[in-house]
This record gives C-alpha cells, structure tokens and sequence, in this order.
C-alpha cells in the first residue's frame, strides 16, 4: 500500500486522468499552486499553534483594581442579626 491506501497502480491511473482531463502545459501551474496552498496553511497553522504555546500576556492597566470587598458586605449586609 502507498499513500493513503493507495497502490501505485491506483496512483498511475489518477495521474492519467489528471493529465488528460487539464493537459499536461497545466500540470505544473496545478503544482505550483497547490504547494503554495499547501505552505499558506501549513504557515498559517504554525502561527495560531505560537499564539496558543506562547505566554499569557499580562493586561496592562492605567488604574489598580479596585480593593476586594469586606466579607461583611459579602453576605448580604444584614449585619448578623438574624
């Protein structure tokens, strides 16, 4: 077996149909712009696999968070009294 489960009896026949139905002066503009395609995606591919291993970039922010709130207020404000 060869690529993909293909033979290479398979894979001769599918080359023949391919030069026959485009012409062999096509077959190398076919190529070229199917190994452009294939390096576009495999670049594209690599960039968003950066942007996923990269570090978290911290937010930078012109103001402090705001203080955490007190655990009073946090439940309910009524004071405990009931």
């Amino acid at each position: 077996m060869g690529l993909g489960g293909f033979g290479m009896w398979e894979m001769i026949f599918i080359f023949l149909v391919v030069l026959l139905l485009f012409g062999a002066k096509k077959l190398p503009e076919i190529g070229s712009s199917l190994g452009k395609g294939i390096r576009e995606f495999k670049s594209s591919v690599r960039e968003i696999e950066h942007e996923f291993k990269a570090p978290d970039r911290q937010i930078h922010r012109s103001s402090p968070p705001p203080p955490p709130a007190d655990q009073d207020d946090a439940d309910g404000g009524d004071g405990g009294d009931g």
